[in-house]
């Protein structure tokens, strides 16, 4: 049984959110550090964007920064997400694809969502994988209702695939911060939401503790991927690369507004 890094989980704000999974990626890829499945959350709350996203397109910049809600954009493709601080947990899987044992992309989507899916049913729900489409990125369903979603980068034979679990949603507030151009009223939209998101506390019908879902993620990740995990930390070269990427890419509206990296690796 193939054994892997499991980081404990903590809080940053976006921006060394997302500067620790790329740190984590150029380590996987240097061969420093071994596979690594990671879970965090966002505080204060954000909005992530994918890689090619428009930011004035997709959020409603005003109402987040009136709010205090960050705006970070990711190295992953898929669209832009709200990340509750309260409502949600994040994870990231950063593996070879040799090690994952394919290099098809929604081949791999389907073997690490399996890791969702048998946590969530810990939980006690049934949930399904839904493979998605050209404009949407593969996610996981309850009753055909999104419970979490996520997105990949793919660089030198490694993958690295974040995404969500929604263990409660406010779609009011969750749409106060992404724009929806289809949309002519809040009304119009909230009509749609609810029957496309869901939460592990609406599916159940009470709240889970974030200890209690995190032993479920690990145990359903283990499950799924047939890996052992064992806890460790950031190396002091993700460490170092992870402030480095935070100050000179993720802090910047250069990548964040334009889509510009500021920093190259050797």
């Amino acid at each position: 049984m193939n054994t892997w890094r499991l980081l404990k989980s903590e809080s940053n704000d976006a921006f060394m959110n997302m500067a620790i999974d790329e740190a984590i990626l150029h380590a996987r890829i240097a061969g420093k550090v071994l596979n690594t499945l990671r879970f965090f959350r966002w505080q204060p709350s954000a909005v992530s964007i994918g890689r090619f996203q428009q930011v004035q397109k997709e959020v409603n910049v005003e109402n987040c920064k009136k709010h205090g809600i960050n705006i970070v954009r990711r190295i992953s493709g898929g669209g832009a997400v709200y990340h509750d601080y309260n409502e949600e947990i994040t994870y990231s899987v950063t593996v070879s694809t040799h090690d994952l044992g394919t290099n098809d992309v929604f081949a791999a989507y389907d073997l690490i969502c399996n890791g969702l899916i048998e946590a969530i049913k810990i939980l006690g729900i049934n949930a399904d994988f839904n493979p998605g489409n050209p404009k949407n990125c593969p996610n996981i369903t309850v009753n055909k209702r999104k419970i979490s979603g996520s997105a990949q980068s793919h660089r030198s034979g490694v993958l690295l695939q974040h995404g969500t679990l929604l263990m409660d949603v406010d779609l009011k507030k969750m749409f106060s911060f992404l724009n929806v151009p289809w949309a002519k009223t809040c009304i119009e939209v909230m009509n749609v939401a609810e029957k496309k998101i869901t939460s592990v506390k609406q599916e159940l019908g009470l709240s889970v503790s974030i200890k209690e879902a995190y032993r479920a993620l690990v145990e359903g990740f283990e499950k799924a991927l047939e890996i052992s995990l064992k806890k460790g930390d950031l190396t002091s070269y993700e460490r170092r690369l992870a402030e480095k990427l935070c100050k000179e890419k993720y802090l910047t509206d250069e990548w964040n507004f334009n889509g510009k990296p500021t920093i190259t690796f050797e």
